[in-house]
């Protein structure tokens, strides 16, 4: 019997509604130029590329709405974004964005949902083509690399993986994790904590992470974005 293809219908969530505290900045970071663009502007791109027609999500801070405004329709007029307000955590702004979404997922126009961060400016489009395609086929993915344990002070632990975004999950089932974790006020550190409480079921598979996958935290970071653009030709 010739197996059943099912089509990937996705969704992005892009959390934008930090603060830029430990940047230094008075702004979140989110809305600095890198490279003649700025940082959120290049995460939606590369998010939304590999998905025609997609539902995009940018969560913000209530006073960054109209800079938002501004800046997508000077710098990403052809991506079709929906503002979600953020809630005062990352949890709280990630469930506010599937409620946005929770019609669609409820009837099966959106099957899988990608949560990736604002920061993020270098994940590429082939990344999350990755991780929608083996959340769809397995339940659940997101990327990670290898740490060497030297780098930091972990002892007898012979391999660490650090995680990164997007993170990737069938839709329901995270609507029904995040509907369950709002019910007994839990608040996961992130995507994947959450799912793993509530659906310890769901298999979360790691794909293979980017190295040049950074998010901008600190100054030094953007220097870094940089340079990572200036060797791509600024293609991706």
């Amino acid at each position: 019997m010739a197996s059943v293809t099912v089509e990937l219908k996705v969704a992005v969530v892009v959390l934008a509604a930090g603060s830029g505290s430990r940047f230094g900045h008075a702004i979140n970071k989110v809305w600095l130029p890198l490279s003649g663009r700025r940082i959120i502007s290049r995460s939606l791109a590369n998010a939304v590329k590999s998905f025609p027609g997609c539902r995009t999500i940018l969560v913000l801070n209530p006073s960054d709405v109209d800079l938002a405004r501004q800046v997508m329709e000077r710098e990403a007029s052809e991506i079709s974004v929906e503002f979600v307000l953020g809630g005062e955590t990352r949890h709280g702004s990630e469930y506010n964005a599937l409620l946005q979404l929770a019609p669609a997922i409820e009837d099966g126009s959106i099957n899988v949902v990608l949560i990736h961060d604002g920061a993020r400016p270098l994940a590429t489009s082939s990344l999350f083509r990755e991780i929608a395609q083996n959340a769809l086929l397995n339940g659940g993915a997101l990327p990670a690399i290898s740490v060497n344990p030297l780098e930091i002070d972990v002892r007898g632990v012979e391999r660490i993986m650090r995680v990164q975004t997007p993170q990737a999950f069938r839709a329901q089932d995270l609507l029904i994790a995040y509907r369950q974790a709002n019910e007994e006020k839990f608040i996961g550190t992130d995507t994947a904590a959450c799912m793993e409480r509530y659906c310890p079921e769901i298999e979360c598979v790691a794909v293979e992470g980017e190295v040049h996958n950074v998010k901008i935290t600190y100054p030094q970071d953007l220097v870094i974005a940089e340079h990572v653009l200036e060797m791509r030709g600024y293609r991706e």
